[in-house]
This record gives C-alpha cells, structure tokens and sequence, in this order.
C-alpha cells in the first residue's frame, strides 16, 4: 500500500472577515491539489474584542461549509427559518446551492474561541441545488480510541484506522469528503487508509507532527501526494484536522461568498443578491 507523502506545505495568514473577526486563512482557490476544497479558516483567541462582532448576514452561492468548534459557542440563523446553536466539539454544516442568506454570532463561553470553518467547493451541477442545513452537536461525532491520550473524531464520511470503519454522521455532501480531527499527545500515531481517489490535506492546529522525516508545524497546512495509506506521527502534544474530498476538475470563478464556474456566473449571482432573488 502506497503510503501518501508531504507533496506541499502551506502557511495560514492572518486576516479578518465578517465584523472584524480576526482568522488564520488558508485558501486554495487558485490551486487544484486543495480541490475539493477551497478554504480553511481557523478562529482561535481568547480577546471577545478578537470575534464579539461575528458574521452578521451574508449571502453564499456554489459552496458548501463546515464549521467545526472545539471551544466557544455560535449560533446560526438563515433565510430559510434554520436556527441552530453550534456548541463545544460540535459541526455544522450548510449547503449554500443556488443561494442562502445566514449570519454566524457567537454566543460567549469563558471567553474563549476556538473553531474552523472548511469551504467545500459544489460541482457546477449541484450548484443551483436549493438550499440545505444541518448541525451535529458533539455527543454525534464518531469517535474511536487509539491509544492512550489518542483520539479521533470522524466528522464526515468514513476513515478506516486499523482495520475497523468509522463513520461521521455527515453523509450527505456535494462531493465525497472525509473530515476528521485528530488529537493526541507527543508520540502518538495515525495509520489509516484514505480513498486513494481522494485528493488529501492535514492542517495542525496544535503542536507538530512528521511524515517520513518532514515536519509540519502549528498554523501549517499540509498537502500529500496520491496513494492509499496515511501514517502520521505526533512530535508534540498535536491536534491536526484531516481533509479528504474527490476532487472535481471544473473551473473555479470565485467573487467574495460566490464561488462559480464562470464570471458571468458570478455576474448572475451578484445581480440576484441585489435585486432579491438569490434565494428564490
């Protein structure tokens, strides 16, 4: 079995979004090995000043997300009478299709904020399906026991580790995906075998970890190459989300929260935002 090796390693910038809510960014819009993928974001701070403002409404087209929290609490509410609360070491997901119009406000825990949200790109036939959400609280999120102080959380799809199959109550997405979140101490250990269809990206969010030699370090997203197996080994107190998709070889046109095939696509969506009918 051909176990997948570091091809790529890209570093999250600081940015900000919504009402000056302050990420880290990695975006691979541009970048075909990400595909399905677009973007990652990660929310980490423990200033209210850092995210108090939130994402007030805001329009979507041609793109799924996932947010996924490991501390802090955020409420969702849509166009579509969707309202949901998103609490510690919970998901949700959403499915813009041809549109959707939704704010993410946060709703305080200790003060603390520490969560990520994955942009999944649609192909262009699903692009322009109607509107869809959901959330799983953490109590749903498939978990398996490695090891001692070895853990992992399979969110969507399945992730077979060590000859059993977890499967993360998230089925249902435009594409095929696998995420999962790993967390474990220093010396701990991921062997899986991955969908050697899938294209297939690591990000750290804690600590370090090595794959054949090669270090990947907090804040740094890791892109493998092709193959079947996965074997990461945890150099320090590590958490590390894993992200694997079919990806879908169309263009990539993407404008603010649009994200088409085309710009006259994206010219149809910005002229249906404002005169209204985004969501029609």
């Amino acid at each position: 079995m051909a176990i997948r090796q570091i091809q790529s390693i890209l570093r999250a910038h600081p940015t900000s979004d919504g009402d000056g809510v302050k990420i880290q960014r990695v975006h691979g819009f541009e970048n075909a090995a990400f595909s399905p993928f677009l973007m990652l974001d990660e929310l980490k701070s423990d200033q209210a000043a850092d995210y108090v403002g939130g994402f007030p409404p805001h329009p979507h087209r041609g793109i799924e997300t996932l947010t996924y929290m490991l501390k802090g609490h955020f409420q969702h509410q849509d166009h579509m009478g969707n309202r949901g609360e998103l609490k510690d070491g919970g998901a949700q997901w959403m499915s813009a299709g041809k549109g959707v119009i939704h704010s993410e406000m946060p709703v305080m825990t200790d003060g603390q904020l520490h969560g990520f949200q994955i942009w999944i790109n649609l192909p262009a036939r699903k692009k322009m399906q109607p509107a869809q959400y959901h959330d799983f609280q953490s109590d749903v999120i498939a978990e398996k026991q490695l090891s001692r102080n070895n853990l992992i959380r399979v969110i969507a799809g399945d992730l077979t580790i060590e000859g059993d199959t977890v499967t993360g109550p998230l089925q249902e997405t435009g594409v095929p995906t696998t995420i999962a979140d790993w967390q474990t101490t220093a010396g701990g250990q991921l062997n899986s075998c991955l969908n050697p269809d899938f294209q297939a990206m690591l990000y750290v969010y804690q600590g370090a970890i090595e794959i054949d030699g090669r270090t990947a370090n907090a804040g740094e997203l890791v892109i493998l190459d092709a193959g079947e197996g996965l074997s990461v080994t945890a150099t320090q107190d590590t958490g590390m989300l894993l992200l694997s998709g079919l990806p879908i070889h169309e263009p990539v046109v993407h404008y603010g929260p649009f994200v088409m095939n085309s710009i006259d696509e994206i010219e149809q969506a910005i002229h249906d935002y404002q005169t209204g009918t985004l969501t029609d």
